[in-house]
């Protein structure tokens, strides 16, 4: 009886091994034959064409751009990647070819001209490029009727940021000798000033001073601040960025 029983361990035990033998030389056989052709995706985002193709090559994987073209994207730089298809960390074959999407970088629009528009055209106008409808400031001008619109920041042509708020001056009637002054800074000086000195304004001093970051004859400070009344007869003070002309 015990001879069978021991018989019966010792064939059991044998079967177990066998079952140990041929699992390990299973797995191993896939690591070997299968897996060895395997690699993990990269992350691509935010790499050049270049880069990431340069990095998909190491791995010996191949890049393809996504049909139709890229995407624009307010973050992402033009010519970088913003997403790709396998995800990064999938396991692919070498060889295989890895879809991706560039960004075509921040969507512009073209600032159109708003002169000589009443202020309900101009949102409508602003609205179908895209762009949206900043300050609306009063004054006291014959360029256009009363109500239309006779200067804007940015100007006519200008390429911005979707979504840009485009900020208008609009002709009060001409009896009226008060208007509310507009916000300047970060506005080009030689624009603001031919404009006002076609309005009949004057400047009292206008100063300048180095600002690291900005290209000169950016407006910097101003006075009276934006918002506040300004009678025909008042002058306007700037700081521009830069040196003075001639210095």
């Amino acid at each position: 009886m015990a001879s069978r029983l021991l018989n019966g361990l010792f064939r059991l035990a044998y079967a177990f091994a066998l079952f140990v033998v041929f699992a390990l030389s299973s797995y191993f056989s896939f690591n070997f034959f299968v897996r060895r052709g395997v690699t993990s995706v990269p992350d691509l985002a935010g790499l050049t064409e270049e880069a990431a193709q340069a990095l998909l090559a190491d791995h010996g994987l191949a890049l393809r751009r996504q049909p139709g073209g890229g995407r624009n994207d307010d973050t992402v730089a033009a010519g970088r990647i913003l997403e790709h298809r396998p995800k990064p960390g999938s396991l692919v074959k070498r060889g295989a070819a890895i879809e991706v999407v560039v960004s075509l970088g921040q969507r512009l629009a073209r600032v159109p001209d708003l002169t000589g528009q009443a202020v309900g055209a101009v949102q409508v106008s602003l609205t179908s490029r895209g762009l949206a409808l900043g300050q609306t400031l009063a004054i006291a001008s014959g360029a256009a009727e009363p109500g239309n619109v006779v200067a804007q920041f940015p100007p006519a042509e200008a390429e911005v940021g979707h979504g840009v708020a485009v900020d208008v001056l609009v002709a009060l009637d001409r009896g009226s000798d008060r208007f509310l002054m507009p916000d300047l800074v970060n506005l080009r000086y030689e624009p603001v000033r031919r404009f006002f000195e076609s309005q009949g304004l004057r400047f009292g001093s206008v100063t300048f001073e180095p600002y690291e970051g900005l290209p000169a004859g950016v407006v910097l400070r101003q006075q009276p601040f934006a918002g506040h009344p300004l009678s025909r007869h008042q002058a306007i003070s700037l700081v521009v960025s830069g040196s003075a002309p001639g210095v």
